[in-house]
């Protein structure tokens, strides 16, 4: 017999019928031929959608964005409960279990002052979950696929919990303008042309710097560095409107008119 979505169920309930319905018997052909590598590549798509929805401040779009996320998670879930691995309740049981225990502050006796004093415990909680880690490193936990800013974030907000780190943003922006002269110097080398391969190292270098110069400030850099491009975008939609309005491509126009509409673009303040 057809297997029919239950109106009456739950939620999460009608969201797990619905995958069991098109990954059975007569369900969808796409989504029957689904494994988990291949959900991964669009979970990565959604998640970002999810996030520039966020950051758009849009909450409809964020609604609709989080249920394709959770769609994608419970389709996971399904596909290795098929498996006769795990499920979805498993799954959300371990985190509860793991969460309980991160937060001894909340649900133990522990006392905290301050969100330092939680991360530091989490750090410790999270390093005595996993066993020894023998010739490992305390950075091999970092996903190799996150974006490279965030990465460098994180790699080097990880390394900071040694004790590997600057004294105070004084040092790190001191770092900084230290790696600016060296891809200067990088670039100024050769007058017939420069060695790319080093300038790439030395502008890596000082992008990493940079990273560190936000984790000093508080602030994190792909959320910095999109604000930036935002702001930016902004200016040019402004310029590109202001030349339709004078009847002109934008680029078509003069460099001198196109710097006069930037300052005009510049000047409005959202």
């Amino acid at each position: 017999m057809e297997k029919q979505i239950d109106s009456e169920a739950p939620p999460f309930g009608k969201l797990i019928h619905l995958i069991e319905k098109l990954r059975g018997e007569g369900g969808c052909p796409w989504d029957r031929k689904q494994t988990p590598q291949s959900l991964a590549v669009y979970l990565i798509e959604e998640a970002h959608e999810l996030v520039e929805a966020i950051r758009s401040e849009d909450a409809e779009a964020v609604c609709e964005e989080l249920g394709d996320v959770m769609f994608l998670l419970f389709f996971l879930a399904a596909i290795y409960k098929e498996n006769g691995e795990f499920d979805v309740l498993k799954a959300v049981s371990k985190n509860v279990v793991k969460m309980r225990n991160r937060h001894p502050h909340v649900f133990g006796n522990a006392t905290v002052d301050s969100a330092e004093d939680v991360s530091r415990n989490w750090s410790r909680i999270k390093a005595a979950e996993k066993p020894d880690r023998g010739d490992g490193s305390l950075l091999d936990a970092i996903p190799k696929t996150l974006p490279a800013l965030m990465r460098a974030y994180r790699v080097s907000s990880r390394a900071a919990r040694t004790g590997f780190d600057w004294n105070d943003l004084e040092g790190v922006m001191s770092q900084a303008e230290e790696e600016w002269r060296e891809l200067k110097a990088e670039l100024e080398k050769d007058a017939d042309g420069f060695n790319r391969e080093n300038v790439a190292l030395e502008f890596g270098d000082v992008l990493f710097t940079l990273t560190n110069v936000a984790r000093f400030a508080g602030i994190h850099p792909d959320t910095a560095l999109d604000a930036s491009i935002r702001k930016f975008e902004r200016r040019f939609h402004r310029m590109e409107r202001h030349a339709f309005k004078m009847e002109q491509k934008f680029e078509d126009l003069e460099y001198d008119d196109m710097h006069e509409l930037w300052e005009r673009a510049k000047r409005v303040k959202t």
